[in-house]
């Protein structure tokens, strides 16, 4: 089992989008993946069609220590994609989560207790470096960031890897950044390919080859509470998330979830 972080202290990245096509291209694959919701806004349980009447049990009652994983997680309409939804509850659980003993580990030690039951699980994380990142940081074997091609990209993800490296030397040691995805990428634009260049630059083969381009298609699909693979397949935001998983599963550790 390989847990991944998705995350970025920025809004506005693509990050609950990648969150949610790549969990369904995983899963598409024959894998099984479970996303937790880890973000008070709620977009990538509202994505995949799972109303608030649904989320009875959340990734806030995870933390809190009100409810196992197993207790809060829903099956979705997408064939081997299960979510743990998120609730505006979480809004104040960095606040709760300051007076918890191991307040960073909270997640880590929800999932130990379900290790092995799917292959991989993807955390949607908050736009902010908060406990709620930082518990999915501990908890994470691998870290994915959304970049978008934009000027101020390269001066946000210098605070977020000085965090991973603060997480790794107090926490987890053994996390590790399993990628960089450029998104938003618009080819007609100068800036775009600018931002590119000098990202692969400083990272060098970190960066994923696979661009996430600008596409109307991938903004249209949540509002149907469908990812856009399924909402277009064959729409351009699609075809790359699909690239980008094949990438990112070869990057992988090959593992097989244990049958629940």
């Amino acid at each position: 089992m390989t847990t991944i972080a998705v995350a970025n202290q920025k809004g506005g990245v693509g990050k609950t989008t990648s969150a949610i096509n790549l969990a369904t291209a995983l899963s598409a694959t024959g894998k099984s993946v479970l996303l937790i919701d880890l973000d008070p806004q709620g977009n990538a349980s509202t994505g995949l069609g799972v109303g608030h009447a649904q989320r009875g049990r959340s990734s806030y009652h995870v933390l809190v220590g009100e409810a196992e994983i197993a207790d809060a997680v829903i099956t979705t309409r997408v064939p081997r994609l299960d979510l743990v939804p998120a609730t505006q509850d979480l809004s104040g659980a960095e606040i709760e989560l300051v007076e918890f003993d191991h307040r960073t580990h909270r997640l880590d030690r929800a999932l130990a207790q379900v290790k092995g039951r799917w292959d991989i699980i993807l955390i949607d994380c908050p736009p902010s470096l908060g406990l709620l990142t930082i518990n999915a940081m501990v908890a994470a074997d691998k870290l994915l960031v959304p970049l978008q091609c934009e000027f101020f990209a390269l001066e946000g993800l210098s605070q977020l890897l000085t965090t991973v490296e603060r997480i790794r030397e107090r926490f987890n040691p053994g996390l590790a950044i399993l990628g960089v995805a450029l998104t938003m990428y618009d080819r007609r634009n100068r800036l775009t390919e600018q931002v590119s260049a000098d990202v692969r630059a400083v990272l060098g083969r970190v960066v994923f080859d696979t661009v996430i381009p600008r596409n109307v298609r991938l903004s249209e699909a949540p509002s149907h509470g469908l990812p856009a693979l399924i909402y277009d397949h064959r729409c351009s935001g699609s075809q790359a998330y699909i690239d980008l998983a094949r990438e990112l599963i070869a990057r992988l550790p090959q593992t097989t979830a244990v049958a629940a």
